[in-house]
């Protein structure tokens, strides 16, 4: 029996509102809607494999950065490289993004998506 191929599909982010959330992505990545259903979005590059998820989860309770003892702790991030860090950030703010209050690096900023989930924008080779 030969061992099963496996390929990374989607990295999947919970929230109260996928469609919005999604939305704010897609305007920041510049992705494709693949899947649109009030409890599931899916986002992919124009041709691409790999992509961003959105899953509804009543409830949400969005990580904190940086977390303390008790807090909802941040699982898993996105690290976004662009090619101007301080332009990227102004754009990410006006579709709704807020940078966080720490920043552990001069090079990487560090901001919210709506939902609240932590995301890294970085400028490759900086």
């Amino acid at each position: 029996m030969s061992a099963p191929t496996f390929h990374l599909s989607s990295t999947v982010l919970g929230t109260s509102d996928p469609r919005g959330l999604a939305a704010f992505y897609r305007e920041l990545l510049g992705w494709e809607v693949r899947v649109d259903r009030p409890e599931w979005v899916v986002l992919k590059p124009q041709g691409g494999v790999t992509g961003l998820s959105f899953q509804r989860e009543d409830g949400h309770v969005p990580p904190s950065w940086p977390a303390t003892p008790g807090d909802q702790q941040m699982q898993a991030h996105l690290d976004i490289a662009v090619d101007d860090l301080e332009t990227g950030v102004a754009r990410a703010q006006a579709l709704g993004a807020t940078v966080a209050d720490h920043q552990p690096q001069d090079d990487v900023r560090v901001l919210l998506d709506p939902a609240g989930h932590p995301f890294c924008l970085f400028a490759p080779g900086a």
